[in-house]
């Protein structure tokens, strides 16, 4: 009789009341509270965090400190929340209770939580007026601001970040929002690598104190990377191979299909050998991508990671690079000779891409350095001996090569130790939406932009395409859906998406030949009537998807008598 006074009296308040248990388990709801938070009776039992998702009542029992009239947000309503610990008379912790109010109908609350928003709103916007990426954390180092400069340089949306810990975005280094929490002090001029893109940047990170109670940090994020990439330019002009150090690892290769689960998981078992691998697979599928991630996931890691395109080079000019050369071996040879990039490549990794380009007479050299591991420079005499792993690509038919007498037998079979096949990009659209938000991230970076996602609509027609150029096509035409967006536009819609109709074999309008102008005229008429009739008629995504102003657009209707 009790206790149905007591359910009574609690269900006749207007205020929301939920109590839990020490565990945090739900274990009582009146119907304020149920009304309020749009949850029946089955929650009883369940965590609180599972119930209302920016609860603190777990944060309460863990630190027994009773919060007060706390501004809480529910969606579009706000409710004002005391939250205080219940101990038993022997002062064991029981659990908790909050008691809240919907104060989105009380006129004076209302008001203090629109000066609020207001006050808020105007700090996001001189927050985002900076040049300066900017991320705040909480006390327990999670993520709760970030500006859009921040997006800009990472290449990390609010979306991506915010209520995950302060690591989300770090590529290489320690997170200082994290120590900073530790330690309770500034740190200055942290160098790290941050972002999908692993943009080199300088971090400043301050503690946040409020009435002398550490409330989180706040980093500002300082680009340097520009500086870099101009300085890596230079050395790139100076030579046309790149001595560099392996990007990628086998976490930036995107396999949800199952037939690139499978490529992957052959390259990772053979990474840590030092067998030669072959990688294999139609342009733009990613073979420089697994080159870099095998060298990293090998014992080879810490050693040099050397990159040559043989078809970039004429075969003497390859050769010379390949092998070196000493003195006077030839006109214009540099004093004192040069090492080759197998010498620069000692104790790590060699990577050929496009072998089939190789010339003949390049071919049986380094097939004896194969079989040797030694070879001679070009106008020298001494045999030199590196210890080099080998990786190299090609996108041809080989053993098509190997027939044609184009490519050395023996030096086939000395490469084809172990072939991955990488699969084109039409043989694993299981794969396209992940590739695409990577893509995304990659080019808001680049492009200095803040779109957060890809609609479905959008995606689907990026599924139905073949993809003939594959990965390397996808992340232009994503480029190019970025490009046509509105600044203010976060994301990516079906209108935006743009395909370029493939080269056909057969050109009508080519076989019977009339003056240019005529011919030129036609093309752009069918072009105009494909896009409209693409648009299902509608005049302003069509101007948009061609590149020109509406008005243009009605010109060029009118000026071909399209009555569309």
């Amino acid at each position: 009789m009790e206790e149905n006074l007591y359910d009574v009296m609690l269900n006749s308040i207007e205020e929301g009341l939920i109590a839990v248990d020490r565990d945090g388990r739900v274990v009582y709801v009146n119907k304020a509270a149920r009304e309020i938070l749009k949850i029946g009776p089955e929650v009883i039992g369940s965590y609180v965090t599972d119930v209302i998702p920016n609860t603190r009542m777990h944060i309460v029992l863990r630190t027994r400190i009773p919060e007060y009239d706390q501004i809480q947000y529910l969606g579009d309503r706000s409710i004002v929340t005391t939250r205080v610990p219940i101990f038993s008379r022997k002062g064991e912790l029981l659990g908790a209770v909050a008691i809240f109010r919907d104060v989105s109908s009380a006129r004076r609350m209302a008001e203090e939580v629109t000066n609020f928003r207001e006050l808020e709103a105007m700090l996001m916007a001189i927050i985002d007026s900076t040049h300066d990426a900017i991320s705040v954390a909480d006390e327990e180092g999670r993520i709760v601001l970030v500006n859009k400069a921040y997006t800009r340089l990472t290449g990390l949306s609010a979306k991506d970040v915010i209520g995950k810990p302060a690591t989300i975005d770090i590529a290489e280094g320690e997170s200082m929002h994290i120590k900073v929490a530790k330690e309770k002090r500034p740190m200055r001029n942290i160098h790290m690598k941050v972002g999908p893109g692993k943009k080199d940047v300088i971090v400043n990170v301050d503690p946040i104190f409020v009435n002398g109670v550490f409330k989180g940090s706040v980093a500002v994020i300082h680009d340097t990377s520009e500086i870099m990439e101009l300085h890596r330019e230079l050395e790139d002009l100076k030579r046309t191979v790149r001595r560099m150090g392996a990007r990628y690892t086998f976490d930036d290769i995107v396999a949800v299909s199952g037939v690139m689960r499978a490529a992957v998981e052959q390259a990772k078992r053979v990474a840590d050998t030092n067998a030669t691998v072959l990688l294999r697979g139609e342009s733009g599928t990613g073979k420089e991508l697994f080159a870099h991630a095998i060298h990293n996931a090998s014992r080879r890691k810490k050693g040099p990671f050397v990159s040559v395109n043989c078809a970039a080079l004429p075969e003497t000019l390859l050769e010379s690079e390949l092998f070196g050369y000493e003195e006077g071996a030839f006109t214009g040879a540099r004093r004192g000779g040069k090492r080759g990039l197998l010498e620069e490549a000692d104790g790590g990794t060699l990577f050929l891409d496009e072998i089939g380009k190789m010339g003949t007479n390049v071919q049986s050299k380094f097939l004896r350095f194969l079989q040797d591991r030694e070879f001679v420079r070009v106008g020298g005499r001494e045999p030199t001996y590196v210890d080099v792993r080998i990786i190299a690509a090609t996108n041809k038919d080989i053993e098509e090569l190997v027939e044609k007498g184009e490519f050395l037998p023996d030096l086939y079979y000395r490469l084809n130790v172990v072939p991955i096949y990488i699969p084109p990009l039409r043989e694993r659209p299981e794969d396209i939406p992940e590739l695409v938000r990577r893509i995304i991230r990659k080019l808001n970076q680049e492009y200095g932009r803040v779109v957060e996602d890809i609609t479905d609509d959008a995606l689907q027609i990026l599924i139905n395409h073949d993809w003939p150029g594959n990965v390397r096509e996808l992340e232009n035409v994503v480029g190019r859906s970025i490009i046509a967006m509105d600044v203010d536009e976060r994301v990516i819609q079906a209108h935006h998406v743009v395909i370029p109709v493939q080269r056909q074999k057969e050109r009508p309008y080519l076989e019977q030949l009339r003056p240019l102008k005529e011919m030129l005229a036609d093309y752009e008429k069918r072009i105009i009537l494909e896009a409209l009739k693409r648009n299902k008629g509608h005049r302003e995504k069509t101007a948009k998807e061609l590149g020109i102003s509406l008005r243009s657009l009605y010109y060029k209707l009118k000026e071909y008598g399209l009555n569309v």
